[in-house]
């Protein structure tokens, strides 16, 4: 089975992409891919192996020989799913490949909004310690995790790692029901959030989705609140959040995630770095460890042998 890679350079440096080159007859690996360059290389392929680059109508049509699409994500919002079906063409995506390395990075930017980290390290550079007459700073308040009400939206592996840790530091954790999900009997999220002391999003972003978090709930949310995205830019509305955190609404948030990436046309949370916030904004590096990189083509070389099997 002939196979191409179109964006291997998405996955970093130091991967073994030989899991992958043992199901297939050939590969084609390419760093990156320009949009005008996508038809000319997926013509022959059997396999296409994908990341972020954009696999829309025409393109599936050019390949004529294509039966297998391979996602090195977990997000299908590349792929034209409907012209795959109707093209026979099955798309495989890839989960649970980084959740030891997202939870980590969660916690971490819990852990720092909590302890007001981003306010202190301005504080510190800015000389007041030295200027303090005591031998400690104490202007920003710190949150004790221990004792309070963690929300989490999106409860499969990856939120329940996140349970898991943050329970260990003494949290009651409130799990939300699946926006758009008629038959999940829990809460939903717009009742929970007035009792949550942090709020943590682990779900896909969906048209239920999309702005979960807004200026309208925001108002019921207790002042000290403290917001963790680490799953897809657009769930939390960035400009309301914002100020929210900027009006003193709520204590604190953290995003590794932004609605356009890379934010080349700029971002509202970008603009406001400078100043003294309890804010966090990380590059979509939570799923970046070594491990969950190798994780990604381990599972992706499933999905080919799924595919010569007929599966």
């Amino acid at each position: 089975m002939q196979g191409v890679l179109l964006d291997a350079a998405s996955l970093g440096e130091g991967v073994d992409f030989s899991p992958l080159e043992e199901q297939l007859s050939h590969l084609q690996i390419w760093p990156t891919t320009q949009p005008e360059e996508v038809v000319e290389r997926i013509q022959d392929a059997e396999a296409i192996i994908v990341n972020k680059v954009v696999l829309d109508r025409t393109a599936l049509q050019a390949a004529g020989n294509l039966k297998a699409i391979c996602v090195l994500a977990t997000g299908l919002n590349n792929i034209d799913l409907k012209a795959a079906e109707e093209l026979g063409i099955q798309v495989f995506n890839v989960q649970a490949y980084g959740t030891a390395s997202v939870a980590q990075h969660t916690l971490t930017l819990l852990l720092a909004l909590a302890t007001r980290l981003p306010l202190y390290q301005k504080s510190v550079a800015g000389g007041d310690w030295q200027k303090s007459p005591f031998f400690c700073l104490m202007q920003h308040p710190v949150t004790q995790l221990a004792g309070k009400k963690l929300l989490l939206v999106g409860h499969v592996e990856l939120g329940r790692e996140v349970e898991r840790l943050t329970s260990a530091l003494g949290m009651e954790v409130m799990i939300a029901a699946r926006p758009g999900k008629a038959d999940d009997q829990r809460q939903p999220f717009a009742e929970l959030l007035p009792q949550a002391d942090a709020v943590s999003f682990h779900c896909p972003l969906t048209e239920e989705t999309r702005d979960l978090l807004n200026a309208e709930n925001l108002k019921t949310a207790k002042k000290d609140l403290l917001v963790v995205n680490a799953a897809r830019g657009g769930i939390v509305n960035e400009k309301d959040t914002l100020q929210a955190l900027r009006e003193g609404q709520i204590g604190g948030l953290a995003v590794d995630v932004l609605t356009q990436e890379p934010p080349r046309d700029g971002n509202p949370l970008l603009d406001v770095l400078q100043e003294s916030l309890n804010l966090i904004v990380t590059p979509h590096s939570a799923w970046i460890t070594p491990e969950a990189r190798q994780k990604i083509l381990e599972l992706t070389a499933e999905n080919l042998a799924k595919t010569k099997a007929g599966r």
